[in-house]
C-alpha cells in the first residue's frame, strides 16, 4: 500500500489556503511537477515525499491525528472500530495471521491498538516505520476481554514462556480453552517494562496484587489481537500514514517521559501493596 501523499498534498494546501503555484514556491518545485504529482502523471520520489511531510508537520499539521478523527466520524455502527497497527517496516501482501511474530503476549495472531500515539511510539525508533490504519466489526464474532486482572498477567507469561513447569495447571489450560474459542482478543497493551514486572510475580518476589497495581500505573492502552481468519477478514486496511523524523521524535519523546512517570508510579505500588494478596505457587498450586 501506498502513502496518500497526492491527496495529503491537495490537502495542505487547502489547509495553508495556498494556490498551486504558491505551494511550488513553498515546496521549491515548478508548478507543472506540482500539477503531475496530484494528478498522479508522475510518481513522487521518496526524497520528496519525505520532504513534504517534514514540512507540514513542521508548520503544525498533524495529518495522522486529523484522519483518526475523520475516519471515526465515518464509523457506521458501534460494532466498528479504527484501529492502528505499527510496522517496522511494511505490511507485505494480504493481512495475515502471520504478520506478527509467535511469541507474543497471546500468541499467533494479528495485532492492533486502539490509540494512534501507542501504535506509533512502538516502532518510531525503526528507520523505515509507518503506521497503518484500519476499521474492524466486530458483529458476530466470539470475544475474549482482559482487564488488568489475574488472568491477563498468567496469559501473557504463559504465551511469552515464563510459565515452565506451570503448562498443564488447570487455571492455564481453562484459560488457553477460552482463548482458543475466541475469533479475537481486547486486552491490555504490554510492553517490556511491564514484562519486568511480571517476572517479579511469576518468580514469587511480589503478589498478583502488587503485579496487578504495578501493570495499572503504566496505562500503555488497549490491543486487538485477531485470532481467526474471520476476525481478519473482518478487518480492512484503510491506510498506510507517513511518520516523518519530526513525529517520531515526539513519539519518542512522550514514550520516555510515560516511561520515567510509569517507573516512579511502579515504585509506590509495589510498597504501598506489599503483603496483599497471593503468591505465584499459592494460585497454581
Amino acid at each position: 500500500m501506498d502513502y496518500l501523499v497526492n491527496q495529503d498534498i491537495e490537502s495542505a494546501m487547502i489547509i495553508l489556503e495556498l494556490t498551486q503555484d504558491e505551494y511550488a514556491r513553498e515546496l521549491g518545485i515548478s508548478r507543472m511537477t506540482l500539477n503531475n504529482w496530484l494528478s498522479g502523471r508522475n510518481k513522487i520520489t521518496e526524497g520528496n515525499i519525505s520532504n513534504f511531510y517534514e514540512t507540514v508537520f513542521d508548520k503544525g499539521i498533524r495529518f495522522n491525528k486529523i484522519k483518526e478523527q475523520l475516519y471515526k466520524e465515518e464509523l457506521k455502527s458501534p460494532d466498528e472500530v479504527l484501529l492502528f497497527h505499527g510496522a517496522k517496516t511494511e505490511i507485505e501482501g494480504e493481512l495475515s495471521l502471520e504478520c506478527n511474530k509467535k511469541i507474543n503476549d497471546f500468541g499467533k495472531g494479528f495485532y492492533c491498538g486502539e490509540s494512534l500515539e501507542q501504535s506509533a511510539m512502538f516502532v518510531a525508533s525503526y528507520l523505515e516505520s509507518s503506521l497503518f490504519m484500519l476499521k474492524f466489526n466486530r458483529k458476530g464474532l466470539k470475544c475474549v476481554e482482559y482487564d488488568v486482572d489475574r488472568d491477563w498477567m498468567l496469559m501473557v507469561a504463559y504465551f511469552r514462556g515464563r510459565l515452565t513447569g506451570y503448562e498443564d495447571n488447570t487455571i492455564i489450560r481453562d484459560l488457553i480453552r477460552a482463548r482458543d474459542k475466541a475469533d479475537y482478543i481486547i486486552a491490555p497493551i504490554a510492553d517490556n517494562r511491564m514484562y519486568e514486572t511480571i517476572d517479579s510475580f511469576i518468580n514469587g518476589e511480589i503478589t498478583d496484587i502488587q503485579c496487578r497495581h504495578c501493570l495499572s500505573a503504566t496505562d500503555l492502552g488497549r490491543q486487538y489481537v485477531m485470532l481467526t481468519q474471520q476476525a481478519l477478514d473482518n478487518t480492512t486496511l484503510l491506510e498506510k500514514c507517513y511518520l516523518s523524523d519530526a513525529e517520531k521524535k515526539m513519539y519518542i519523546g512522550s514514550k520516555q517521559e510515560a516511561f520515567r512517570v510509569n517507573q516512579d508510579k511502579v515504585k509506590l505500588a509495589r510498597k504501598q501493596y506489599r503483603n496483599q494478596g497471593n503468591y505465584i505457587e499459592d494460585i497454581l498450586k
